[in-house]
This record gives C-alpha cells, sequence and structure tokens, in this order.
C-alpha cells in the first residue's frame, strides 16, 4: 500500500495568481472582525505583517497560516477577557495534568465554536480559496497518542463550553510518538512534523519559567529542615494554546511546557577549546526532555528520560498553580494554606502524573515551610485520581534505584507516606495485614524494588474514579478491593463522553443540519440529551431518506480519502467496516483480521452466483502499533499482506475488500466515522477501560459489533439492545475461561483453526507469521495460551458477523437502528461527564464571562 503522500494544488492556480487575489483585498487589520470583507481584510493584514514567507508567495499554506492568525486574534481577546475575570473573580479552578492531549486541528474548531464558518468560508473565496483546502493544510498537533489524549481534549472543550474555570497541563512533544508509514515490510516510524515550520495557535509566554531540577542530594539543615540541592537544572517555559467554548465569551487554556537550558549553561571555554558537545550537554539533555511522547524505556537512560518527562510535568505545573494561588493573595497577609485545596482542584489524568504528589508535599514542607501533617492535609484535599486501566503493564511501576537517583527529596517524602500508610494499617486494620503487601506504595521484592504509582495516587487522593461503570466496578471489585474497605466514599464512576461539537456538529455537517430540522433546534449541540427525540421519527421514511443520502455523502467523502493516501478504490454501495484505534492484543485486531480472512476462503470457494448473494463489504483497520510491541507490528504487517492478496483478487474484490488506513489520528478520524456503518469494538471483556472511539461511532449513527466491556455496556443500555451486535465472554466469565485453557479444556472452532491454517498455507506471502499465531495456541507459557480468548470468542463473532450481514440487507431496519443509535448516544456527551466531575470531585462552579 501506497505511503500517505498527498499533493495538493490548491484551488488549480500558480502562486503568482494566488497573490494578485491577495493584492485585490486591502490589508487592513480587524482583529475582531465579523462581516466578510472585513475578516477578508485581516487575513490579507497577517499575509503582510505577520510574515513567515516570502512576499511574494499566498499559496495555500501561506492562506492558512494568515488564516489561522486572523481566527487567534479573536480568541485572544476573548482569552483576555477570560484571564481577568477568573482573576477578579478568583473562583476554585481545576488544573488537568494529562501526558496527552491530542488536539487534531484547531481551525476547524475555532471557528465552529465561534460560530463563524459561513463567514470565513465567504472571506476566503475573496482570494479563489476555498474553506475545506485551506483547514486541509493544518497538520495535527502531535501531543498524544490514544484514548488517552483524545479523551483529555474532548474535557477541555466541554469545561470551556460549560464555563469552568479551568487549565489544561501537558507537554510540548517537538516530534510526538510517530508518524506511520506503511511499507513492504509492515509499519515504519518517522518523526512528527508538525512543528517543522511552528504553530499558528500557541503563544510563548516568556514571563512564565520554573527551574526543574533533576538528580542532585538532600540537605539537612540544623533545624530538621531538609533542601534538595545540586544535579542539573532545567528551565520550563509555558506556551499557551487557547481553548474556545462553543458560543460562548470563555476561552481557557491549555499550557505546554517546553524544557530549555539557560544562556550561561552554555560552557562558551569548552567551545572555544574545540569540545562543541561538552560546551552544550545540558541544553542537548533539555531538548531531549519534550522531544518525543513515551521514549522507549528499555535501558535505564529510557527509564530515566521518562521519568524526567513525568516530573518535569509535574513540578512546572505545580509551581505554576501555587504562583496563581499567591498572585491573587497578594497584599493580603501571609497564606493561609488551608485555603489551598479551596481554589485549587488537581486531576491526574492516569498515573503519569503521580509525582505531583510527593512535589506537592516537597514544595509545601520545604519551600512554604508547613509541617507535614498540614501539607498531606493540604495534598489530599487538593489532588484527584482518574484509573484508565486494569491492565498490569500499564499500572506504572517505577525502579526505587532509579527514582533515588533521579528524585531523591521524592524518594524520601514516599517512602514516608508509605510509612504512615502502613502504621495506618497495623494500627488499626489488623483484618488487612495480610494484604499490606500489596496495598503499600513501595514493593521492597530485593530482586526488583519499584514505587506502585496506582498505590501512591489512590492513597494520597481525595477521589479515585474509574472511566466506565463496568470499569469501576471492577476496580472496586477486585483491583483496588482493599481500599475501598478503607475509604468507601473515596471510589467513584464518571462514564467517559465525547465532544458533540468537534464528533459530530463539524464532522458531519450534513447529519448535524439533518437532526437540527428534525428536532427543530440545534440545542442539542451543548444538551446533548435532546437527541431521545430522534425516536419518534426512527421509521419514518422521510428522515430515512434523508439520513441515507447523508451517510451517502459521508462515504463518498471517505472513498475519496482513501483513494488518496492508499491508491485503493472502494465502493461506497458495500458495508463499510471500521476498527481503528491502537494496536494492542487486548483490543483484538486480531480476531477482526482473523474473521476477514475466513470469509475471504469461503468466498473463495463459492460460484459465482453465490457470491452475488452475500453482503459486499469493504473492511477498514487502522492504529498505530507501538514501535517495540513485537505483535502489534505483526499484526499490522498481516492486514496488509491481506489487503494485498484480497484487492487484487478479480473474484473477490467486487465483494469484499481490506484496508489498512495509515497514520491514523483525529484528522483521519473526523472523516472515518462519519463514514463508517459498521464499527468493531471487540476486546477481551474486562479489559478496556471505557473506550471513546465506540461513543464517537454510535453518535454518528454507526451500528456496533463489540464485546460487553467499558462503555459497550452502557451504550448497548442506551440505544437498545437490539440495535447492537453482541458477542464473545463477559467480563465475569473471563477468568475460569483462562483457568480451563490451562488445564488443557478448550475445543478449538474448526472455523478458527482454518483461517489460522489458510495463513499458514503461505496464500498472504511468505512472512512467518508462526510467532503470532503461536500466541493463541498451546494452554500455558509466556506469549502462549490466547490470554484475550480470541479462539474462545471466535465462534460467536462470526455468527454475529452473520447477522451483521442479514440485517444490511433490510435497508429500512438498518436505517432505523442507525437513528436509534444516534438517539440514544445523549449519555456520552463530554459536557455530561465534566458537569459530574465538577460537582462530584472539583467543587468548581460556573464562571461565566460577561
Amino acid at each position: 500500500m501506497a505511503d500517505d503522500k498527498v499533493e495538493s494544488n490548491g484551488s488549480g492556480k500558480d502562486g503568482v495568481s494566488d497573490i494578485v487575489s491577495a493584492a485585490k483585498v486591502a490589508a487592513v487589520a480587524h482583529p475582531l472582525a465579523e462581516k466578510a470583507e472585513e475578516i477578508a481584510s485581516n487575513i490579507s493584514y497577517h499575509a503582510q505583517f505577520s510574515p513567515h514567507f516570502s512576499p511574494l508567495k499566498f499559496e495555500l499554506e501561506q492562506a492558512y497560516y494568515a488564516t489561522a492568525e486572523s481566527v487567534r486574534d479573536r480568541l485572544i481577546r476573548q482569552w483576555n477577557e477570560t484571564y481577568l475575570h477568573f482573576h477578579k473573580v478568583d473562583p476554585k479552578q481545576t488544573y488537568y495534568l494529562s501526558m496527552e492531549f491530542l488536539q487534531g486541528r484547531a481551525l476547524t474548531n475555532a471557528i465552529g465554536n465561534l460560530n463563524v464558518q459561513d463567514a470565513y468560508a465567504d472571506a476566503l473565496r475573496k482570494f479563489g480559496l476555498k474553506l475545506e483546502e485551506i483547514t486541509e493544510q493544518e497538520k495535527d498537533a502531535a501531543l498524544g497518542n490514544g484514548g488517552l489524549g483524545r479523551l483529555a481534549s474532548c474535557f477541555l472543550d466541554s469545561m470551556a463550553t460549560l464555563n469552568l474555570p479551568s487549565w489544561g497541563y501537558g507537554l510540548r512533544y517537538r516530534y510526538g510518538l510517530f508518524k506511520q508509514r506503511i511499507t513492504r515490510e509492515g509499519q515504519e516510524e518517522v518523526a512528527e512534523d508538525w512543528l517543522e515550520k511552528f504553530s499558528p495557535w500557541e503563544v510563548v509566554r516568556h514571563d512564565i519559567l520554573y527551574p526543574i531540577r533533576f538528580f542532585g542530594h538532600v540537605e539537612v539543615n540544623p533545624n530538621g529542615s531538609r533542601k534538595w540541592v545540586g544535579g542539573e537544572v532545567v528551565q520550563a517555559l509555558a506556551y499557551d494554546v487557547p481553548i474556545p467554548g462553543y458560543q460562548t465569551k470563555n476561552t481557557n487554556s491549555l499550557r505546554l511546557w517546553e524544557a530549555k537550558a539557560c544562556a550561561e549553561d552554555f560552557n562558551l571555554f569548552l567551545f572555544n577549546d574545540g569540545q562543541h558537545e561538552s560546551a552544550s550537554m545540558l541544553h542537548s539533555r533539555a531538548q531531549q526532555i519534550c522531544a518525543v511522547l513515551y521514549p522507549g524505556d528499555a535501558t535505564e537512560d529510557g527509564k530515566l528520560l521518562r521519568l524526567k518527562q513525568q516530573f518535569f510535568l509535574c513540578s512546572a505545573s505545580l509551581q505554576d498553580i501555587i504562583a496563581r494561588f499567591k498572585e491573587r493573595r497578594q497584599g493580603k497577609g501571609p497564606w493561609n494554606w488551608a485555603e489551598f485545596p479551596t481554589k485549587v482542584a488537581v486531576q491526574l489524568n492516569d498515573t503519569h502524573p503521580t509525582l505531583a504528589i510527593p512535589e506537592l508535599m516537597r514544595l509545601l514542607v520545604d519551600d512554604e515551610g508547613l509541617g507535614w501533617d498540614e501539607a498531606w492535609d493540604v495534598t489530599s484535599k487538593t489532588i484527584a485520581y482518574t484509573n484508565h486501566t486494569v491492565l498490569p503493564e500499564a499500572l506504572e511501576k517505577w525502579s526505587q534505584p532509579v527514582m533515588w537517583k533521579l528524585l531523591p527529596r521524592h524518594m524520601e517524602i514516599i517512602t514516608e507516606i508509605d510509612k504512615r500508610f502502613t502504621a495506618m494499617i497495623t494500627s488499626t486494620r489488623f483484618d488487612l495485614e495480610s494484604e499490606l503487601s500489596n496495598m503499600r506504595i513501595l514493593d521492597n521484592n530485593p530482586q526488583k524494588p519499584v514505587v506502585r504509582m496506582a498505590n501512591l495516587c489512590v492513597v494520597s487522593s481525595h477521589a479515585v474514579n474509574g472511566v466506565a461503570q463496568l470499569h469501576s466496578d471492577i476496580l472496586k471489585a477486585e483491583l483496588f478491593a482493599n481500599y475501598v474497605s478503607i475509604w468507601p466514599t473515596k471510589f467513584q464512576n464518571k462514564t467517559n463522553g465525547i465532544t458533540p461539537r468537534r464528533w459530530l456538529r463539524f464532522c458531519s455537517p450534513e447529519l448535524s443540519s439533518i437532526i437540527t430540522k428534525w428536532l427543530k433546534t440545534d440545542k442539542w449541540v451543548t444538551n446533548l440529551d435532546l437527541l431521545t427525540g430522534l425516536r419518534q421519527f426512527a421509521d419514518n421514511e422521510d428522515l430515512q431518506a434523508e439520513w441515507l443520502s447523508a451517510k451517502r455523502a459521508n462515504k463518498l467523502r471517505l472513498a475519496q480519502y482513501i483513494l488518496q493516501v492508499t491508491g485503493e478504490s472502494i465502493d461506497p454501495d458495500t458495508l463499510f467496516d471500521i476498527q481503528v484505534k491502537r494496536i494492542h492484543e487486548y483490543k483484538r485486531q486480531l480476531l477482526n483480521i482473523l474473521g476477514v480472512i475466513y470469509r475471504y476462503k469461503k468466498l473463495k470457494e463459492m460460484s459465482p452466483e453465490e457470491r452475488k448473494k452475500t453482503t459486499p463489504r469493504t473492511v477498514m483497520i487502522g492504529g498505530k502499533a507501538f514501535a517495540t510491541y513485537t505483535n502489534a507490528k505483526r499484526i499490522v504487517k498481516l492486514v496488509n499482506d491481506v489487503g494485498s492478496v484480497v484487492n487484487t483478487d478479480p473474484e473477490v474484490n467486487s465483494y469484499l475488500k481490506v484496508v489498512f488506513v495509515p497514520n491514523y489520528n483525529v484528522s483521519v478520524a473526523e472523516m472515518l466515522i462519519p463514514g463508517s456503518e459498521l464499527s468493531q469494538h471487540i476486546s477481551t471483556a474486562g479489559m478496556e477501560a471505557s473506550g471513546t472511539s465506540n461513543m464517537k461511532f454510535a453518535l454518528n449513527g454507526c451500528l456496533i459489533i463489540g464485546t460487553l466491556d467499558g462503555a459497550n455496556v452502557e451504550i448497548r443500555e442506551e440505544i437498545g439492545e437490539e440495535n447492537f451486535f453482541l458477542f464473545g465472554a463477559t467480563a465475569e466469565e473471563v477468568p475460569q475461561l483462562r483457568k480451563d485453557r490451562e488445564n488443557g479444556l478448550f475445543k478449538p472452532d474448526p472455523r478458527f483453526e482454518e483461517a489460522k491454517k489458510f495463513i499458514r498455507s503461505g496464500v498472504f506471502g511468505r512472512y512467518d507469521y508462526n510467532p503470532l499465531l503461536e500466541s493463541l495456541e498451546g494452554n500455558t507459557g509466556y506469549g502462549r495460551g490466547d490470554y484475550f480468548l480470541v479462539g474462545h470468542d471466535f465462534p460467536s463473532y462470526m455468527d454475529a458477523q452473520e447477522k451483521v450481514d442479514k440485517a444490511y440487507c433490510d435497508r429500512k431496519r438498518w436505517l432505523k437502528m442507525s437513528i436509534l443509535s444516534t438517539a440514544g448516544s445523549g449519555k456520552f456527551s463530554s459536557d455530561r461527564t465534566i458537569a459530574q466531575y465538577a460537582k462530584e470531585i472539583w467543587n468548581i462552579e460556573e464562571c461565566r464571562v460577561p
């Protein structure tokens, strides 16, 4: 399959004629423009007076930057007003710490939230340009990887839309995770280039700079106080990105930290002595901190770098939060630290920002002079923790020797928290003493002593939440059961949600218009529960005809995109079946492709007449496999190898095509999700905390084939079980099924064996897939025994796929199911999720800019 290189020649004009168009529009600054003429003048003004390119160029790329800067003018006014309003009112604010924010393109979102799409489209026409081709110029900000980062971005959108005083804090990764290319060998990783030129959306705050220390040692003063000194110190510099709410003045901030060293850290003597690399050692080390998201951690240097990233985010953010707290109390006498949790809520998005706990303790005890008990009271009332996984490998455990080396003072604090927690259990809960070794923060196993970050979060936070009802129930019943017996009210559920603005209103304008027309209001965009009003029209033939027409428009757009990035022609009259998410064995893309392989084999065995009776299908799979995750990369290779054979088979390719969509990101999702008709959410039950792409597909009228896992459970309840293609073992059954497998009681389905045998026959090429297939075989052993139950669930999966084929043939029934899917998606708005966080965890209220 081809690499995703897309050439765009804009309006079919050369650069010079574009300059002519630009020259006809007066270059006048109109920062708050609302009319098309003034907007066009403001774009022209930025092209001339905020130059980033040679003066004789005004092609698509230059037009994009000028347009973005024109929109930013308007945002900056609202942004400043929001900041000043919060400063004046001094409400309690939430600070959301996350290693990932997967923002997607900002231009479409900003003009949509500001409600100026039509005005900008008209303005760009004056240059002979289309809004769509300008928005296509923007590169996705490479600040995240998957659902964790996208959730954080949906939350920021909802916080702003609900006028909640809040900030996001993250890191400004220069090269992101990676850009995925697909070659004959499979997935190839190359650095993201989103900052190769610059981002017009960020504003560097040169006055917001904090020192961040690594290594060093702890000095004990004569009075017993302790101070962390020595080591190396880098600077954290703030870059702010505006987050506009939907049709409100409130514009919040996403503050991204970049690491840098000072001029005085450059050793001029060494440089002039020819020791060039040594001279700029600290500059080089500082640049590494924000170079890449999730750098490989197989080596000690890799582990140190990851830990540096996490601490850098936590320390910079907390120093900033404390500085803001003090700034608002200037001239009001000494700081009253008991007031801090009444003004500040810190939310940890997963365990990556756990070091915020010992860092806040350090800042309060060592820098502000608080006693331990007072500092602990402030810290535990301020910090709350969201758990996103029950997978053991994703519950972070950091090596104690590595932590002592990099963060000696923090290890002292963590050791003290562990000591006090242990003393509390031994003195008050004799019934838990046998469980204490698993509950402690420090695992002092002499072979591999580690710090258990999730345990530190649970012990130290005032609230702990899961992200779907099933997930929260598993946390309370299994993972954190012992803690629940100590603090029963600490544990909550907050089912994830998605922003209806980006994930329906803006990415599927045709469907949005139909919904607004039939509901006779567009208020559903901020009150998604109103979608239930569509239920009464689900059988209406007029609505079904309009719905079909909107879905077809989205399918045509998607087919065009697939042709552009893969060179593969797909038929919009086939069933579009899509699975897009991180490639991971528990998400079971392998189950999907094995099902496709079986389908292909059966099609090959049919007569031409029999084939005509089948339901033609285009299967699309997309997602990135982590660079060092071998089996995930083998799955990517297998999907591509199957596609290469199936798509060039003239007997079958009218009835089945298989496409791997390269470099899956937010913008690709905005193309795929509206065009999808069936979507696969097929993880092993009990392993996906929530999932949010399932919500996006359901909201867009796409039907789901899935297991009872994560938010699938609640989606099925909301849209009606008859509108959901269910299969597979339940979370309760999984542990016993694994035991049965170990005891040799599993009997594979003949179809499953047939699919594996077909791969081994070499029909999809010479690549050795045995290591991948062997993970599904045997009963025990490392990388064996089918831990994710692909073999067990295969027969019920194939049966469910037969039901899909049958349902798709009944067009009226399928359209009704599609409408009911959208109608039942109201619960899954991130506005609902964030309103619950605000009320039940953060205790913050609306602070609307007048």
